[in-house]
Order: C-alpha cells, then structure tokens, then sequence
C-alpha cells in the first residue's frame, strides 16, 4: 500500500531537452512542494494472480516527511506516517498497526521509510544519496525514472522504484513499486492540487477505544 511520491512544480517546458535536464529541473522544483494531495487508482500484480487488483483512493501529503492514505470508499486501509512513528488502521477490523520510526526497533524498517520520505527531495544531492539511477526514458509527454535505493536493508525488501511525471508541468503521473518476491504496487495519479491548505489533525488519527492496536516490529 506504500509509495514513494513525487509531485513537481510548473513552470519549464522540455522542448528539446535531455533526460538529464528535465530530471535536474524537477528536483529543483521540489522547493515549491509544502503540501499535496490527488486520487489515484491503484493496481497490485502478484505473481499468484491471473488478473492484477485495482482499488482508488486518495493522498495526503505535507512536507518534509507525512502523509496519510486512504484505499477505497469508504477507506479500507489508511496508513498515516507522523515524524516519529506510522500507523496502518484497518476501520473495518477495527485495528491499527503501530510501526515506530526512532529507536532500535525501527531497524530496517526505518530504511525502507526513507524511501517514501524521499518522494519529495529537497536537492539533487539528497536523492543521490539515497538511491542509485538505473534508467531513464521518454515517451511522448512524459519522462520514467528508474530508482534503486542505496540502503541494503530498503533494497532487499524494495529494490525498484519508478517515477513517471509530465514533461509538460511536471505533474506526477505515476509511481511503481518492485517487491522483492516480485509483486508491484502501481498508483496512478489524477486532480492533483499543489499546496492546499492541510489541517495538522488529517495525521494524527486519533482511535477509537475499542480498536485494537498491535506493534508488528516487536518481538
């Protein structure tokens, strides 16, 4: 249900433009980036599958590093990442997972959330010290990067990410996630709204008492 977003701002037209150029561009445009929110349509392939799943939902996210997801109407699954910890709350099942992201528990945990922090990097040298560029490409009006993570412990659980975005606005128009058994999480982005004003209570959910909340990182 995770993944990295990457949401760019306006103002430069690719024309004749390299890769490399378009991709500096948008990671300077990462500075206009405080606040974000869209719908996606998001489609799981699972090698035990036929036929891949498909849900909508919304995103939340504000700068430097929470955000909120809701998979289907009503919400089935929300996950909301805080600075120090993320919950994953199943509203039907009335449970919540708690994942703390500080302190010796994290473990590689921690390394696999940096990956959805980076979603937004402020600089081009924070996302080279976070991932390694395997490809680019274009088709059309858009441009596909291809990212694998630098941590270890984030590569053996998610070893590829790609970025689709417009080279017309610079609009996020897809992310997709490689598993490590082999399965892939795509989100497909439509009305995007740049920087709307969010209240600070969309993420810290505050449960009800008769949910039941478990920390899946303890022993």
């Amino acid at each position: 249900m995770f993944i990295a977003l990457w949401v760019l701002g306006c103002g430069f037209h690719a024309g004749a433009a390299t890769v490399d150029e378009l991709i500096s561009t948008w990671l300077n445009k990462q500075t206009n980036v405080q606040t974000w929110t869209a719908d996606f349509v998001q489609t799981r392939s699972l090698k035990s599958l036929a036929q891949p799943l498909t849900a909508t939902g919304h995103v939340w996210f504000a700068a430097p590093n929470r955000f909120r997801w809701e998979l289907g109407n009503p919400p089935q699954t929300i996950a909301v990442r805080e600075p120090n910890e993320m919950f994953v709350i199943y509203p039907r099942l009335k449970r919540a997972e708690r994942y703390p992201l500080s302190g010796v528990e994290a473990g590689p945990w921690r390394d696999v959330m940096a990956l959805l922090e980076a979603g937004f990097p402020r600089s081009q040298q924070e996302m080279q010290s976070q991932y390694n560029v395997l490809s680019t490409s274009m088709t059309n009006d858009a441009c596909e990067v291809a990212l694998q993570p630098k941590s270890a412990a984030a590569r053996r659980m998610m070893p590829k990410i790609k970025i689709g975005f417009s080279t017309n606005d610079f609009s996020l128009r897809s992310t997709e996630l490689q598993f490590a058994d082999g399965s892939l999480l795509r989100n497909d982005f439509k009305n995007p709204e740049l920087n709307p004003k969010l209240e600070d209570t969309l993420f810290a959910p505050k449960l009800e008492s008769d949910f039941k909340i478990v920390e899946p990182l303890k022993k």
